[in-house]
């Protein structure tokens, strides 16, 4: 339906890919461990992301998520602040949650067939009121006809996330830490670039070192899902809370350079879509004690995971 693609541009547009919240902190597992007193315990990093894939419709999307973000380190866990620039390319039906793209439009598609959407700004209305019919969106939302793309570009969800080390690592005692994080509704819904809603979440995170090379963890954890009001006002969009969870291990190369791979599964946001699924490839390289360079390769193995995903970055600590 023209109204219901509409109203999902209008109120819930917004990668990835993937908290690619977790893609980013993830895209090196060393940094999930205790910094040493002597470290540093500043960090700076921007690790930008593309993802590519039909996200469980039948039109291809692209997201590109470049993060700009700065850590604090502490002997016990970290806090961060991302901030996100973000340009979607697509016809309306996926958006960032977080930062990763999912399927959030209904089931029904369009009148036409292709699940685009229609309308004109010249029957825009300025109010959150409104009839329900096609046409009837609010005035600067990214209008669609049937199976049109557009690519808007704007500021992101700004992200908060902290980590504490519960538990030391010892002998047979893997490292645990608890997180959370606070996800803030600065993008531009009206442009397909967040939801407008606050999010929360709370994870686990499990490694433990075997010998000197081998790095095992898993990862875990539930996002509390803000669901915003369709614009016609007969309810909320639906969207649901998720569950998230890796599991992977890293292999050091040499004493600098860490190789890691990993099983991800995201709860689709929508009753009777597949969840996201893929494993993730990661490398991660430290040129001195300030610089570390780090990439990834994320390949989708479900209809609701976008079918590639590549990230390059760096971070510097201070």
């Amino acid at each position: 339906m023209h109204r219901v693609t509409m109203i999902v541009m209008a109120a819930t547009m917004g990668v990835i890919m993937g908290s690619w919240d977790e893609h980013v902190s993830a895209a090196d597992p060393s940094d999930k461990r205790p910094q040493q007193a002597t470290e540093r315990n500043w960090q700076i990093s921007f690790t930008p992301s593309y993802s590519h894939g039909n996200f469980g419709t039948n039109t291809t999307s692209e997201f590109i998520y470049a993060p700009f973000s700065i850590r604090r380190l502490f002997s016990k866990g970290d806090v961060s602040l991302v901030i996100p620039s973000v340009t979607a390319i697509t016809d309306g039906r996926t958006t960032v949650v977080g930062n990763t793209a999912f399927r959030v439009d209904d089931n029904s598609g369009s009148n036409s067939g292709s699940g685009g959407g229609g309308g004109s700004d010249d029957n825009c209305r300025r109010d959150n009121s409104g009839s329900g019919n096609s046409n009837d969106v609010p005035c600067g939302t990214t209008t669609r006809i049937a199976g049109q793309k557009v690519t808007t570009t704007g500021i992101g969800d700004v992200i908060l996330r902290g980590r504490y080390y519960l538990v030391e690592e010892q002998d047979y005692v893997p490292l645990i830490a608890v997180t959370a994080r606070l996800k803030l509704p600065t993008a531009n819904a009206s442009q397909g670039l967040g939801t407008g809603e606050f999010d929360h979440g709370y994870g686990v995170e499990v490694s433990k070192l075997i010998g000197t090379s081998w790095l095992v963890f898993f990862d875990g954890g539930y996002n509390f899902i803000g669901d915003p009001n369709r614009a016609d006002g007969s309810g909320t969009l639906g969207l649901r809370n998720q569950y998230w969870w890796d599991v992977g291990t890293g292999y050091y190369l040499t004493q600098d350079w860490l190789a890691s791979v990993y099983f991800e599964e995201y709860r689709a946001l929508r009753v009777g879509l597949p969840n996201a699924r893929d494993v993730f490839f990661s490398s991660n390289y430290r040129l001195s004690p300030a610089w570390r360079l780090n990439g990834g390769v994320a390949v989708g193995l479900s209809n609701g995971a976008p079918d590639y995903v590549v990230s390059l970055g760096t971070s510097y600590r201070f």
